[in-house]
């Protein structure tokens, strides 16, 4: 019978490969350790770069808003409201003049299909943002033709989604189908 008795002190083991392993994942962790502390600190210079950038630009525009609130309350006095008023029209008015009826007419001929009419184009409306809304009464023989219309405006780069707010059908005076619809038109004011 056979007992395996060690009677060294430390007994051998194989503990290289397991060490080794160990060492270089310690020092792969070691130099990411470094690599993030300096990301870590290059990124709080540039964070506080850019609080001081936001805090000054805070103050401009604090300054801003306060001259343009001494503008307003001198513009809202008695004296100056006829002058705004004033003011205002003449603005509206030509913000109106610079809408183009003859490009209006050019860009709707350019998708208007052969087999609609154009009936009726009222005055166009100029929102807050500039954009001019066309409000226009349309007819045809059939409703095949204005939903044809309607896919041309869609796909113009000169005018957007088209809005049908009501249609009439035929009668015995009027042979047509009358469709009104709205959209929104891109000329340059």
């Amino acid at each position: 019978m056979r007992i395996p008795i060690n009677l060294a002190t430390e007994p051998f083991r194989q503990d290289r490969a397991p060490v080794a392993a160990y060492a270089a994942a310690t020092t792969l962790l070691s130099v990411l350790l470094c690599v993030l502390a300096f990301k870590f600190f290059m990124d709080r210079d540039r964070v506080a770069e850019t609080r001081t950038t936001v805090q000054r630009l805070s103050t401009e525009t604090r300054a801003l808003d306060l001259e343009q609130a001494k503008l307003d309350a001198i513009l809202r006095e008695p004296e100056n409201a006829v002058v705004l008023q004033r003011s205002y029209l003449l603005n509206t008015l030509v913000a109106r003049k610079s809408v183009s009826w003859t490009r209006i007419f050019a860009d709707l001929e350019g998708v208007m299909p052969s087999n609609v009419r154009l009936i009726q184009v009222r005055l166009p409306q100029i929102d807050s943002q500039n954009q001019v809304l066309l409000d226009m009464v349309v007819g045809a023989q059939s409703p095949g033709p204005v939903i044809e219309l309607l896919k041309k405006l869609q796909e113009s780069p000169r005018f957007g989604p088209a809005t049908v707010h009501n249609s009439v059908s035929p009668t015995e005076n009027d042979p047509l189908y009358r469709y009104r619809v709205s959209v929104n038109y891109a000329q340059k004011l």
